[in-house]
């Protein structure tokens, strides 16, 4: 189970509903229903925000993410190049200099295409 508080750290004083919204409802509620793996939902996150041209801190907190449930550094290049032809090639660029930072030091990933 998810267990969020960034919300309530980062905007518990200023938008004390929102930080609520965010903690138990987005990341307590959303991500820990059952029908989809932890895994796909962090590929439907980073496909979504790449999508948006959304590549900012919260992008490299769900590549994080991604890569903690599961996301290979393998499978994120190819999911990268992939949503690159849909989502427009600038934003693909901004996403993999984001991606190759949080797959840098991954010991237990190794290539098998291009490098990063």
């Amino acid at each position: 189970m998810i267990k969020q508080t960034a919300g309530r750290d980062q905007l518990g004083e200023f938008a004390p509903k929102f930080a609520q919204l965010n903690d138990d409802v987005l990341f307590g509620q959303v991500w820990n229903r059952e029908g989809l793996s932890l895994k796909l939902r962090s590929i439907l996150t980073v496909t979504v925000l790449v999508s948006k041209g959304m590549v900012d801190n919260s992008f490299q907190y769900h590549l994080e993410t991604a890569r903690k449930n599961g996301v290979t550094r393998d499978e994120m290049a190819e999911i990268l190049t992939h949503v690159a032809f849909y989502a427009g090639w600038p934003n693909a660029w901004a996403a993999f200099r984001a991606a190759v930072e949080v797959y840098r030091e991954d010991p237990s990933d190794t290539l098998t295409g291009e490098a990063l």
